[in-house]
C-alpha cells in the first residue's frame, strides 16, 4: 500500500515544514496543532514559505495553490484516522510522546506507519510504547526542511523490512535523498556533526584561538557554508547541549561530553541566535558581533 494520506502532529518549525513538503508531492495531509493560535501560525509559515518559491521561480502559482488545497489543519486528533503515516514532530520529551502514540494507536488503522522526526531520542523506546512495533520508524528531516534535502531513514530491530522500503520511497517522493541507518543514538549525521561542534568549543575554550578565528579556518580552509559556531548560534546552544549530553549518557565516550564553556553558555541564557546572544551578539542581526567568552 502506497503512502498517499499523511498525518503531521507539531505545526512548528519542522511539522510544518514537513507538512508543506508531503503536500507539495501530492499527497493529501492533515496536521494537527494542540491549540487554535499555533495552529494558524504553522499554517501562515507554510504559506509564506510558498509564495517564497513562487517569487524566485521555483514553483508556479498553481502548483502552489494545489499544494495549499491538499492541506488541512486541525486541532482535533481523530482526523489523522485515515492516514497512511503519521509523522510526529513534536516536543522532544519521552513523556509527551508516549501520551501521544498511545492516542494515536487507537485512532489510526493497523496499517497506519508511525514515524518520529526526532534527531536524539531512542526510535526502539519509541516504537514500543505502541502496539505497532514493526511498523515504527524514525524520518529525521532537516531545519528548514523544505530546503534542506537529506533525510536520515533510521529503522530498529523490529521494523518489517517492507515498512522501511516504503519510508525511504516516501523520503524520495517528497524530494529528499533519503540514508538508510539503524537505532543508534544520532544516527549519522549528529554521530559525526556533534563532536566537531564540541571540539570547536574546546579550541575557544582553551584559548587556541578566537571565536572569529575558528569560524574563519573552517570555513575558509574547509569550504564549510559557516564556522562551527556560527551553526551552534543557529541550531541552538541547548539544543546542542541536550543532545550531546544524550550521546554521552549513550557511549560513555569524552568526546560526546558538553564541554564546561557550553553548560554555562546554557546557565546565562545565551542559546544562540534565537536569544540574542551566544557566541556572537545579535543585537544587530545582521551584523553579528563576536563575544568575549574566554
Amino acid at each position: 500500500m502506497g503512502i498517499e494520506k499523511v498525518g503531521v502532529v507539531g505545526c512548528g518549525l519542522m511539522g510544518s515544514g514537513i507538512a508543506q513538503i508531503a503536500a507539495q508531492a501530492g499527497c493529501s495531509v492533515v496536521v494537527r496543532e494542540v491549540n487554535e493560535e499555533r495552529l494558524n501560525k504553522g499554517i501562515a509559515s507554510i504559506e509564506k514559505s510558498l509564495a517564497k518559491f513562487v517569487e524566485k521561480g521555483t514553483l508556479s502559482a498553481a502548483d502552489r495553490d494545489a499544494a495549499r488545497a491538499r492541506l488541512r489543519g486541525t486541532t482535533k486528533l481523530e482526523d489523522l484516522k485515515d492516514s497512511d503515516l503519521v509523522v510526529e514532530a513534536i516536543i522532544e520529551q519521552l513523556p509527551d510522546k508516549r501520551e501521544l502514540y498511545a492516542a494515536l494507536d487507537k485512532i489510526c488503522p493497523e496499517h497506519t506507519i508511525f514515524a518520529s522526526n526526532t534527531s536524539s531520542l531512542s526510535i526502539t523506546e519509541m516504537a514500543f510504547l505502541t502496539a505497532r512495533p514493526e511498523r515504527f520508524i524514525g524520518l529525521h528531516f532537516f531545519n528548514p526542511v523544505p530546503l534542506m534535502k537529506l533525510v536520515e531513514v533510521i529503522r530498529t530491530i523490529a521494523t518489517d523490512p517492507k515498512v522501511f522500503d516504503d519510508a525511504v520511497a516516501f523520503a524520495g517522493r517528497v524530494g529528499k535523498v533519503p540514508v538508510r541507518t539503524s537505532d543508534r543514538t544520532g544516527f549519522i549525521v549528529n554521530r559525526l556533526l556533534v563532536p566537531y561542534l564540541l571540539d570547536a568549543i574546546r579550541v575557544l575554550e582553551q584559548g587556541v584561538a578566537s571565536v572569529e578565528d575558528i569560524d574563519n579556518s573552517m570555513k575558509l580552509g574547509c569550504g564549510y557554508p559557516m564556522g562551527p559556531l556560527t551553526l551552534l548560534d543557529f541550531v541552538g546552544n541547548d539544543t546542542t547541549y541536550y543532545i550531546a549530553n544524550i550521546m554521552f549518557d549513550e557511549f560513555k565516550e569524552q568526546r560526546f561530553a558538553p564541554p564546561a564553556l557550553l553548560k554555562r553558555m546554557i546557565l546565562a541564557g545565551w542559546n544562540g541566535r534565537k536569544a540574542g546572544r551566544g557566541f556572537y551578539d545579535y543585537s544587530d542581526p545582521a551584523k553579528p558581533r563576536a563575544m568575549q567568552l574566554t
